[in-house]
């Protein structure tokens, strides 16, 4: 198997390292093909070109493969919750039951909006898409968590993450309800994430929806399946915003809006 490809260019030959990935996939590093030969490649669309190096998530459509972390999409959605997929994305390994109930205790302390948020949503028309509402109430959070200005810090990560990961469910939740002219209804800290979702969609200040667990399981693997998709146009825009250094809700709420 040959570990290099050859490139010439103007009568010189220059060596290409060649890269196998997890699955077997090969790719021609041109990383640092401007630097010793003044070239860059053109690749409209980005359809030849892979954009990192990364273990997260193997997906081939046409073969019907997803593989979040090396495990396959069909033992994770028979044994696992999509918090479970979700540890395993950020932290390369399925949590044990103490970071299970740390994450979930995490995500439940993070789940509320603040209050001042809610006059974001009064001024959004009822005909206004979920999308754009989504991507507009995100960067908005950033006002309320100033520390997310100023960097990444490894030991903010996880409540920056599980903040994210909590209230866009509920933003999701509360743009339904403002699409339906209904009241918005608060999450409850005695439901769990996917339940949780259901009760804020379908509550009613006076009479709580009535959570059925096949409901609830349905929704949940739907949630994991979609947990990550690779280097598809979203997550690609996130890094490439993200590389700017602007903060996590920014670099994700252009996510939302790719």
């Amino acid at each position: 198997m040959n570990t290099s490809a050859k490139l010439e260019l103007d009568g010189k030959s220059y060596s290409l390292p060649v890269v196998v990935g997890s699955e077997g996939e090969r790719a021609v590093d041109v990383s640092a093909l401007r630097a010793e030969t003044g070239y860059i490649t053109l690749d409209d669309g980005y359809g030849n070109t892979g954009s990192c190096l990364s273990k997260i998530t193997f997906i081939d459509g046409e073969k019907g493969i997803l593989r979040y972390r090396g495990i396959a999409i069909e033992e994770l959605a028979e044994k696992s919750s999509f918090i479970e997929t979700a540890f395993l994305l950020i932290y390369g390994h399925l949590p044990n039951h103490a970071e299970l109930s740390r994450f979930s205790d995490l995500l439940t302390a993070s789940q509320n909006l603040h209050e001042d948020m809610k006059y974001h949503f009064e001024g959004f028309p009822s005909s206004s898409h979920p999308m754009a509402i989504l991507s507009a109430m995100i960067n908005a959070a950033s006002c309320f968590y100033p520390e997310v200005m100023n960097g990444a810090d490894a030991t903010d990560f996880e409540l920056n993450a599980a903040r994210l990961i909590s209230q866009v469910r509920t933003i999701a939740a509360f743009s339904y309800r403002k699409a339906e002219g209904r009241p918005i209804i608060y999450p409850k800290n005695s439901y769990k994430y996917t339940a949780n979702f259901l009760h804020m969609l379908f509550s009613d200040p006076y009479d709580d929806y009535l959570i059925k667990p096949e409901v609830v399981r349905a929704l949940d693997l739907i949630f994991l399946l979609h947990a990550d998709h690779e280097q598809n146009c979203s997550t690609a825009t996130v890094r490439m915003v993200a590389s700017s250094q602007a903060n996590m809700y920014a670099s994700c709420a252009s996510g939302v809006c790719a």
